[in-house]
């Protein structure tokens, strides 16, 4: 045979056993890589404790005047304060000071001393609800109007201890309005999920704000009737609904008595029990920012104020846990005004659990009998048989209807952003002012690595791992594991690798980066994986978090942005590279490189979104990915105008994001 026909013989065979050797290392780094990122690092337990502590040094109850007068008027500066910059921040003026627009569309002649009107009505352009009018069939005069609000039932305001209730204030000679809630009843659809609120928050317009509109629009009308008495307007109702009257009755003062029932709590029994508030509009953004809800009921004094809480609530603020936070610390308050019998603190104990059942309705009936002035009232007039179906009072809205969700990207269409300048001194500038305004939206915490600790170490043939913990000056911390060949140099390239789900499931990302003889940090912030607070929906602790005036994308980018700092450091690069899978990890990596461009060369990016515009028309369910939802960040920024701000730093895009399933019906 030729010389170098032999050769090529000979080269053949060896290709193929080099290739298998290779592939055999390869495969042997990939099974040792995956056990190593199986193990969380901190208990979820930890990261409980650790936020507790850090919210709970935020929490400032309100000081007690020295006078009625001072508390007046420092009472109605926080109204304001609280309306103007935080429950309305971002929504239209002419939407938030329009008249109620209430259309009839069906009168029901009972036959029983009362009539049911009911009613469609606009919340904000584009989005009706529904309500139902209890009104006696003889009024002389004006006569007191409660408005009742409805929490998270099935049944919505149609539900049988609503009407009971309802039917009893008629009987009573009041007018009551019930109204309905979108993502309840009738208006259960999929995209009428309170979680879609926070979609508003993302193109700037706070949830707090349509929520807030959307049960004032109930006062409004009552306010409005020829035959109300302005003067003794009520508010009452159970769970969200408590939610619902405690904000209401605190910030509007046209509420002359209310009536909560379990639906609030202190931030103390909240931070213990983060279940208890799991809703976007009971921990809007920044609504309990260096403050509590105590204060809130502070804001009633000296106006007649009925708590009713249960012995054993098997939903969420139970009794014992709010008297203590709330009744008893606003009650001083009351005192200040020689008023301290207009305020009520009532335990339910039959049935004891989440309700609004008799015993509590006719304490509710006693407390607005009394303050209205009208004859006591002991017990409930018995109604069963006037109970309507749900096809009986059910409304019938438009079919073009808005939802939340479309009403968040009827906002978003509105957003324009300003042209990228050119590169050059102008783009420069431009960019520096992108900087500072993307910290002021994110909220960007001034904090440092106060230590990053080894906690175990593993070596295994070809391959070397430490786990550590990164604890902040703030108190929080995050976790991650480095993984290198044996045979990597200390100052080898640096990757860190963020994955939404963990670094469980960041494997593969990982194996890649070590084959190549490079350093690799599997982290998970705040927040990502298994460093999160609750295994079950982590949410709960974002939206305490949001609602305490921080922004949990602020932590997360603060959280890498220190450590690769760190990183950088220990390894001698110039840069540290980045690379991340999920929507989330993209606009975490995104976000810091825009903030600070020299400490990273590049950042490779895989399931990602083009635009935030993704996040409103997929839409993507809020629990998702709470942390993206972040107030005003749509409004001001997307993915180009975050890639120009951190040139430059080379972006390279993989695979699209699919979207997650919508979350079911609220029940």
């Amino acid at each position: 045979m030729h010389t170098l026909a032999r050769l090529k013989a000979l080269m053949i065979p060896l290709a193929l056993l080099m290739t298998c050797v290779i592939h055999a290392h390869g495969q042997a780094i990939n099974d040792s890589v995956a056990p190593l990122l199986e193990k969380p690092v901190q208990p979820t337990a930890v990261t409980a404790y650790q936020l507790q502590k850090y919210m709970m040094r935020r929490i400032t109850k309100p000081l007690l005047s020295a006078t009625s007068e001072q508390w007046t008027a420092e009472a109605e500066k926080v109204r304001q304060r609280i309306l103007q910059d935080i429950i309305f921040h971002g929504w239209p003026q002419e939407w938030i000071t329009a008249p109620p627009h209430f259309e009839q569309t069906q009168v029901i002649e009972t036959g029983h001393g009362y009539r049911l009107r009911k009613f469609n009505y606009e919340i904000v352009p584009g989005l009706q609800s529904t309500a139902v009018l209890y009104e006696p069939d003889t009024i002389r005069g004006r006569v007191p109007a409660i408005l009742n609000v409805v929490g998270h039932d099935p049944q919505g305001n149609l539900v049988e201890y609503e009407q009971k209730r309802c039917i009893n204030f008629a009987k009573q000679g009041m007018l009551a309005l019930s109204l309905g809630w979108l993502g309840y009843g009738e208006h259960g659809q999929q995209e009428n999920n309170h979680d879609f609120g926070a979609h508003f928050d993302l193109v700037g317009s706070n949830s707090l704000g349509y929520f807030y509109l959307a049960m004032r629009r109930g006062l409004d009308y009552l306010a409005s009737l020829p035959q109300a008495d302005t003067k003794r307007l009520g508010v009452t109702g159970l769970s969200g609904g408590g939610w619902q009257t405690t904000i209401l009755s605190s910030f509007d003062e046209r509420v002359a008595a209310s009536a909560e029932v379990a639906g609030i709590g202190s931030m103390e029994s909240n931070l213990t029990r983060p279940s208890d508030t799991a809703e976007v509009e009971e921990d809007g953004t920044d609504l309990v920012q260096g403050r509590d809800y105590s204060l809130f009921v502070a804001l009633r004094a000296p106006r007649p104020t009925l708590l009713m809480h249960n012995a054993q609530d098997d939903c969420c603020f139970l009794a014992s846990l709010v008297k203590p936070y709330i009744y008893d610390q606003v009650l001083p308050f009351f005192k200040l005004y020689g008023a301290e019998n207009a305020f009520h603190w009532h335990e339910n104990v039959d049935p004891g659990t989440h309700n609004y059942q008799l015993d509590n309705r006719q304490t509710a009936y006693a407390f607005f009998a009394e303050q209205f002035h009208l004859p006591a009232v002991t017990k409930e007039i018995p109604s069963d048989s006037e109970i309507h179906s749900l096809q009986e009072l059910s409304g019938k809205l438009p079919k073009d209807n808005l939802t939340l969700a479309g009403l968040a990207r009827k906002l978003g269409n509105q957003i324009t952003h300003t042209p990228i300048p050119p590169t050059g001194n102008q783009r420069d500038s431009w960019a520096q002012a992108q900087r500072e305004q993307l910290k002021s939206i994110l909220r960007l915490p001034s904090i440092s690595l106060d230590g990053s600790w080894r906690l175990a170490s593993t070596r295994r043939p070809g391959l070397q791992s430490l786990t550590y913990r990164f604890d902040f000056s703030n108190g929080l911390s995050a976790t991650g594991i480095w993984v290198a060949s044996s045979a990597a140099a200390s100052d080898a390239p640096v990757t860190i690798v963020i994955h939404d789900k963990g670094y469980k499931a960041s494997a593969q990302n990982v194996v890649d980066h070590v084959n190549r003889g490079e350093q690799v940090l599997a982290l998970e912030p705040l927040f990502f994986g298994s460093t999160t607070p609750d295994d079950t929906d982590p949410a709960y602790w974002e939206m305490l978090v949001a609602s305490g005036g921080d922004r949990p994308l602020g932590i997360e980018v603060a959280q890498l942005l220190s450590i690769a700092k760190s990183f950088r450091a220990a390894s001698g690069q110039n840069k540290v590279r980045l690379e991340t899978e999920g929507i989330r990890s993209q606009m975490v990596a995104l976000m810091a490189a825009a903030l600070d461009p020299d400490i990273f060369s590049e950042i490779h990016s895989n399931a990602i979104m083009e635009s935030l515009r993704f996040l409103l028309d997929a839409p993507v369910p809020y629990r998702s990915a709470p942390d993206l939802f972040c107030l005003d960040l749509y409004k001001y920024f997307d993915i180009d105008r975050l890639t120009a701000v951190a040139a430059p730093v080379q972006i390279t895009l993989g695979s699209k994001a699919v979207a997650p399933p919508l979350p079911a019906r609220n029940w």
